[in-house]
C-alpha cells in the first residue's frame, strides 16, 4: 500500500505541542535552578555574622581592609 503524502497533523496542533514543550523545559529549568540555589540564603536576618562580599571574603574581613587601607 502506498502512503498517503497528505499531512495528517494541523497546524493548531503543531503550534500546542510546541507551546507545550516549552513550558515543559521552562518549568524544568526553574525546577533545576531551584536546586542549584544555596539552601542556606546569606541575606536572611541573623546571619550578618556570616555574611561574605562579593570576593568572597567574609565581609568583617573586607571592612577591617578598608579601614586600614584608609
Amino acid at each position: 500500500m502506498a502512503s498517503s503524502s497528505k499531512k495528517k497533523t494541523t497546524m493548531a496542533k503543531l503550534t500546542r505541542e510546541n507551546r507545550l514543550r516549552e513550558r515543559r523545559l521552562d518549568k524544568q529549568a526553574k525546577k533545576d535552578a531551584r536546586k542549584q540555589a544555596p539552601a542556606h540564603h546569606p541575606d536572611w536576618p541573623g546571619d550578618t555574622l556570616t555574611a561574605t562580599t562579593g570576593t568572597g571574603q567574609p565581609a568583617s574581613e573586607t571592612a577591617v581592609q578598608a579601614l586600614a587601607d584608609a
